[in-house]
């Protein structure tokens, strides 16, 4: 896991002490080692950087950006297979230097081209330069695990691992995409391959770009993204006829490759645990073939319900393993507020960040690597709103509209905080707003939005001065056939391309490396999406229950008594904290001097919406956070 940052200028303006600065900018990521490459060319100046965090060939053998014939490669990720294929490699007559990845995959490249990556297992963002031919290759792996931003304009082009290595260019032009600020309001992260500012873009998952610099012109003709990597070519497959019995063998036989191969490194590695079916799973695997007990870790912050310690230490004892429990306080938890800014250098709201942030830098101190269990929910099917569209949807097309908007209309009038016992509930009160949008409009559709969005459309139109034009994201994405169309096929493909790389993967990335800690994602071994997609929905959700055949996975392998409990999110009491601990915050960045000289907010709905929230009105927890959230990110890049 690394940082990398480049540039190719026609104009000759950047040096290399530009690049230096955008390097040095990202060193969080790579604390190990850092290097640069400048290529004086005829029409244009290249540059490309690395900072190393060494994962897997120590010494030097691995240094980038590292160079094999006409081609040079800087590249952040692992490849899990690499050993495999370069023993392909070296029947072929390849001849290696030392034991990386990263030499591997130069190998591979100039054996097979841009199709090596079909041979890939792992985790990947790489630029490689032909020299010889005058290309670049830009490559972002199928999941969207590893992220990769670039910037185009006035004949410079621009690449790195986050954003904030772009402002280290006085020729960087930072202007805010005012659409991209509706999608953050709507999503509480900016989809790709959208980001906040105007010529910038994300490289979308599964996506590759192959840039011709022999001219300006045929640079700008040659940036269009290619797609190698589709989930929904998984998904638009007949369903396979196979039996439970089957696909659960398949399934476990696939999960327990995925978690061997995470486990290749040559620093130690470790396990976030919290309790839940995908991280047990992980755990349970992987410890049932290891001689040593493995490091497991366990956030818990007691002072604000963020406490899944019991539950995790109770598994580790049963599992074996060697299980570190972090008790954090309330104060070292609202302190990475602050940080969030810096190292989600785009605009972000989801509040898990915290103590995503709190759990990697405990485990950092003991461990180099640390495999999370992201990606379950959207593969197997264990979000509420899965339950909600399997349950609810067409109940609600069925009723007719004049009912709805009658029950639209009381619950307006009655807000969610006066409903006993309910108020309580975990997270209610968003649930409460949510299911007056799908009362509204039930298809299946506005579904999944309303399910997803924030601000809705009726909101943005009030709080926003600029009438943005609607852009579209994967969100909108008319790629699974209607002859394979169900209502979870839908939800699951739509999730596994926008909510996991664009919030749940970003969320993960920056909280693990802004420690310089790697994290890994078995659960998101393409082969294991590929399979399951293909498998009958009632495998994973079953007579209601969600997870199905994860669950029945891990049953096997720890007893049902210490799994079968409610599920509980990853969440911290953000509404407490703005009510309180960090109720000057709003005062300090969402006051009327500041919104008005911002020039993009209308002051009287936005006063509403606050003055509604501390009244009370918990419904509007999520908008008055994402606000705040958005401020102290423009104050920090953009003023």
């Amino acid at each position: 896991m690394c940082g990398i940052v480049g540039f190719l200028d026609f104009n000759k303006f950047t040096s290399r002490e530009d690049l230096l600065a955008m390097n040095k900018a990202l060193k969080h990521r790579g604390p190990d080692g850092e290097g640069v490459l400048v290529s004086q060319e005829e029409n244009y100046v290249f540059g490309l950087g690395h900072q190393r965090l060494s994962i897997i060939d120590l010494s030097t053998a691995g240094h980038q950006p590292m160079a094999f014939e006409n081609f040079t490669i800087s590249y952040n990720g692992e490849i899990y297979n690499y050993k495999e294929i370069k023993l392909s490699l070296l029947d072929l007559g390849h001849e290696f230097q030392g034991d990386s990845d990263t030499e591997v995959i130069l190998h591979a490249f100039q054996q097979w081209g841009v199709a090596c990556i079909h041979k890939f297992i792992g985790m990947f963002s790489f630029v490689i330069y032909d020299k010889k031919k005058k290309e670049i290759t830009c490559v972002r792996d199928r999941a969207g695990i590893k992220p990769f931003f670039y910037y185009y304009q006035d004949g410079l082009f621009l690449f790195a691992s986050e954003l904030k290595a772009f402002h280290q260019m006085e020729s960087f032009k930072k202007i805010l995409n005012e659409d991209s600020l509706r999608l953050f309001l709507q999503f509480g992260n900016i989809p790709a391959p959208h980001t906040i500012f105007e010529n910038c873009y994300k490289l979308s998952p599964g996506n590759y770009l192959q840039l011709n610099t022999n001219s300006k012109e045929d640079f700008i003709k040659s940036m269009v993204s290619h797609v190698y990597w589709n989930v929904y070519d998984s998904y638009n497959k007949p369903k396979l006829k196979v039996s439970f019995q089957e696909a659960k063998l398949k399934t476990q036989e696939i999960l327990s490759s995925a978690c061997y191969y995470r486990m290749v490194a040559d620093v130690p590695v470790g396990i976030f645990l919290s309790g839940g079916y995908d991280s047990t799973a992980v755990t349970a695997i992987l410890q049932k073939s290891s001689s040593q007990p493995l490091k497991t870790f366990t956030i818990s912050v007691p002072d604000i319900g963020l406490n899944e310690a019991e539950e995790a230490a109770k598994i580790a004892q049963f599992i074996g393993t060697d299980h570190t429990e972090i008790n954090c306080g309330v104060k070292e938890a609202i302190d990475k507020i602050a940080e969030i800014p810096f190292y989600y250098d785009e605009p972000f709201a989801d509040s898990s960040a915290i103590p995503t942030m709190l759990v990697s830098e405990a485990a950092k101190k003991s461990v180099t690597v640390a495999l999370s269990a992201d990606g379950g929910d959207e593969v197997f099917a264990g979000y509420n709103r899965y339950d909600y569209m399997m349950k609810y949807q067409r109940k609600f097309s069925a009723t007719p509209k004049l009912m709805r908007d009658v029950m639209v209309r009381l619950m307006d009038q009655v807000p969610a905080a006066k409903l006993p016992y309910l108020r309580h509930k975990y997270n209610f009160h968003q649930r409460y707003e949510k299911l007056k949008m799908l009362l509204k409009d039930p298809s299946e559709n506005n579904f999944m939005l309303s399910l997803s969005k924030q601000f809705t459309e009726e909101d943005l139109m009030l709080i926003l001065r600029k009438k943005n034009d609607l852009i579209l994201t994967a969100y909108q994405s008319t790629d699974l056939l209607k002859q394979f169309s169900t209502p979870l096929s839908f939800m699951l493909a739509i999730d596994y391309q926008t909510y996991l790389p664009d919030d749940i993967l970003q969320k993960v990335d920056r909280a693990t490396m802004h420690v310089g800690l790697e994290g890994r994602e078995p659960l998101l071994d393409h082969r294991l999406i590929e399979y399951v997609a293909q498998l009958p929905d009632e495998f994973k959700y079953h007579n209601g229950i969600k997870k199905f055949l994860l669950k029945e996975i891990v049953h096997d392998l720890v007893p049902k008594n210490l799994m079968d409990r409610p599920k509980k999110g990853f969440a911290i009491p953000i509404a407490t904290w703005m009510q309180n601990d960090i109720a000057y915050l709003l005062d300090e960045y969402l006051n009327e001097i500041a919104i008005d000289q911002q020039g993009l907010f209308n002051w009287g709905p936005i006063d509403q919406i606050i003055s509604a929230f501390k009244a009370g009105k918990l419904e509007y927890t999520n908008k008055v956070w994402y606000l705040l959230v958005f401020q102290m990110w423009y104050k920090k890049w953009m003023n």
